[in-house]
């Protein structure tokens, strides 16, 4: 600061009073930082707050897609063991009905 500004500054200081010449500095800063907020940071969290969406959108389909691939396994499974026992079932018919045929033959 020049000497010039320090002058001007202390020239309304002693018009005005300390008190008044802090309380427009300050109204100055709190109108500097709700310009700065309007203008830089409620764009950004306007975005980020799109963002933050469309990532739980894709978060539930894909959270669905698990609930469903989930169904499908157990069914598969499901139908793998009624295979087997079913397999099993005919085997043991199998072995009875040649049981049944040797004793016949005998």
């Amino acid at each position: 600061m020049d000497d010039v500004t320090i002058d001007h500054f202390s020239k309304l200081v002693q018009d005005f009073g300390f008190p008044i010449i802090a309380a427009i500095g300050l109204g100055y800063f709190v109108y500097y930082v709700w310009n700065w907020v309007t203008k830089d940071i409620s764009p950004t969290i306007s975005e980020s707050k799109k963002t933050l969406i469309g990532l739980i959108d894709k978060v539930r389909m894909l959270d669905n897609d698990m609930i469903r691939l989930n169904i499908k396994l157990k069914m598969i499974l499901q139908e793998h063991d009624r295979r087997a026992r079913l397999e099993e079932e005919y085997n043991k018919k199998k072995e009875d009905l040649l049981k049944k045929v040797d004793k016949t033959k005998d």
